[in-house]
């Protein structure tokens, strides 16, 4: 199906229930929406939307598989998935897409709160939203528990204590996910190593096909690309693995290409710099020093 190419949008949450078709929300910074209550033609299919505002979405159950990195995977339990202000993402192509509950909040309903300042901290607001968060059948139940509360708090008179409460709610829920998604990366194991390995051998046919001479040192951004995944979702999936994330993995791969040519070859130091794609030889033997505590040419005496 051929997707709109416009991008419809959404300025407040007050416009995204109205195009719904559901009543007004009692807070018009925050709402939470049950998907079961609104119609599947309510944006034509795959039309690109924007929202000014945050969104986590909740998979009680999904039946099917949902594409994750380079594969498909099972989401029997289901799961999370999140999106920032601004992130465009398209419209369900299927009604098995309208599924689970959605909370809906914007920056200014946290904008005074230590979470208006710590929410860039919680990565996965920058992940595609194929990197959903899997559950475990026991993580299920306190998300449910979560959402139950909020909803709960949400449907309850506003008084002076209401946003207290459910910045409180929504920080705690935001916590967990961070816990979840550290189990996530450490649990699946077998993909990771997958997507690792993918990236070893990127970087390698990166430095064997010369392309560093064409385009410089390898960026995240086109790791990233190449391994489709988003760049966020590679740097803390890496550093919950290595230790290191996407970056200094890049860093790393460079520094052993460079040992490997200082050890092998009469090449020098400018040359392999300018072969690894460094504009400049002394940015190559800055970094060499900094990872290494040697020069490149003391590296070299260790093997003369």
């Amino acid at each position: 199906m051929q997707q709109q190419s416009t991008i419809h949008h959404i300025k407040s949450i007050s416009q995204l229930v109205r195009e719904l078709e559901l009543p007004a929300p009692f807070h018009p910074l925050i709402t939470m929406i049950d998907f079961n209550n609104i119609s599947t033609e309510a944006f034509p299919k795959g039309q690109k939307i924007s929202l000014d505002f945050y969104k986590i979405s909740f998979k009680p159950t999904f039946n099917g598989q949902i594409k994750y990195g380079q594969g498909y995977y099972d989401f029997e339990e289901g799961g999370l998935a999140f999106l920032k202000p601004k992130q465009i993402v398209f419209s369900p192509e299927g009604s098995e897409d309208y599924e689970g509950f959605a909370l809906y909040f914007h920056s200014d309903f946290i904008r005074n709160y230590p979470l208006g300042k710590t929410i860039n901290q919680y990565g996965f607001f920058s992940y595609n939203v194929s990197e959903a968060l899997f559950l475990s059948a026991k993580e299920k139940e306190i998300i449910s528990s979560l959402f139950f509360s909020i909803a709960n708090e949400l449907d309850n008179n506003i008084d002076s204590f209401s946003q207290d409460v459910l910045v409180s709610q929504i920080e705690l829920l935001l916590n967990y996910c961070n816990r979840f998604y550290n189990r996530q990366f450490i649990t699946r194991k077998a993909i990771n190593h997958d997507i690792i390995t993918s990236l070893d051998k990127l970087l390698h046919n990166y430095f064997e096909e010369e392309n560093s001479l064409n385009n410089g040192l390898p960026s995240v951004k086109y790791i990233s690309t190449q391994l489709q995944l988003s760049q966020r979702y590679l740097s803390d999936m890496l550093r919950s693995l290595t230790g290191l994330n996407t970056q200094q993995y890049i860093q790393n791969t460079i520094i052993e290409k460079a040992k490997e040519k200082l050890s092998t070859t009469n090449l020098s130091v400018s040359e392999i710099a300018y072969e690894l794609g460094f504009e400049h030889s002394q940015s190559f033997s800055k970094l060499f020093k900094a990872k290494t505590n040697l020069s490149p040419l003391e590296f070299r005496q260790l093997f003369n």
